[in-house]
């Protein structure tokens, strides 16, 4: 007997979002998307398009007007803030363009400050903080003042902090914006490693060259989204 296909990690039905105004302001219109484990997708649109609305949507971080959201099968809808701030704490991981370090931490204790309500106090979370730098390239800096480091690796210590607590989806917004292109590509070369060992990756941006290392990508245009198959000009709905 086949087993059955795991839920999708994000799986978003009619989603809109309306900001309340006179006249009353649609940000996102009813959306259908599902990205399943395993994906690499890109959102690609220009400023004001609706990219920062999806993606506080997605991360739990907003409550959507209309419509059905399912993060790796729970429905979100009727959470209370508290139960939605520890799932989020579980399954998403996030990105994002400024790299929100504490100045005066080292990098061990940036990433060991992810952990504070997911695991115990200690060692443990010394452990897995060690262990998600070190699975970017950053065990040697461990002590190191983020004021130490490159743009690049600021940008690594963000996505091992990021990843420490294996979230089931990793988020990323316009998380090259703050690097130069030599960076930025070494950044996106972190990135499909880490979806090639299997974390699911959904990067908000505003560049195409970006977009393009992903092999699937969603564009999003006043607050619609459509997706276009590799190769092809053709726009559709998202699958």
């Amino acid at each position: 007997m086949t087993a059955a296909a795991p839920p999708p990690v994000l799986d978003l039905r009619g989603v809109r979002k309306t900001y309340p105004g006179s006249p009353p302001v649609t940000a996102l219109h009813p959306t259908d998307l599902r990205v399943k484990t395993g994906d690499f997708l890109a959102v690609v649109g220009p400023s004001g398009s609706g990219k920062s609305t999806l993606l506080n949507l997605l991360g739990l971080l907003d409550r959507p007007t209309d419509g059905s959201y399912r993060l790796s099968g729970t429905d979100v809808a009727s959470l209370t803030e508290r139960d939605r701030a520890a799932l989020r704490g579980r399954r998403v991981g996030f990105v994002f363009q400024a790299f929100h370090l504490l100045p005066h931490r080292t990098v061990l204790e940036n990433v060991a400050l992810a952990q504070l309500y997911v695991t115990g106090r200690g060692e443990p979370r010394r452990a897995n903080s060690a262990r998600a730098l070190r699975r970017v390239g950053l065990g040697h800096r461990l002590d190191a003042l983020p004021s130490r480091l490159s743009g690049g690796e600021r940008q690594r210590v963000a996505i091992a902090r990021a990843v420490v607590n294996t979230p089931d989806i990793l988020l990323c917004d316009e998380p090259t914006g703050n690097l130069d292109s030599a960076t930025a590509a070494a950044v996106m070369d972190l990135l499909a490693e880490l979806n090639r060992a299997g974390v699911t990756i959904v990067v908000i941006t505003h560049d195409p060259a970006v977009a393009q290392r992903a092999p699937r990508r969603v564009t999003i245009l006043d607050g619609r989204l459509s997706e276009t198959a590799p190769g092809s000009r053709a726009a559709g709905g998202p699958r």
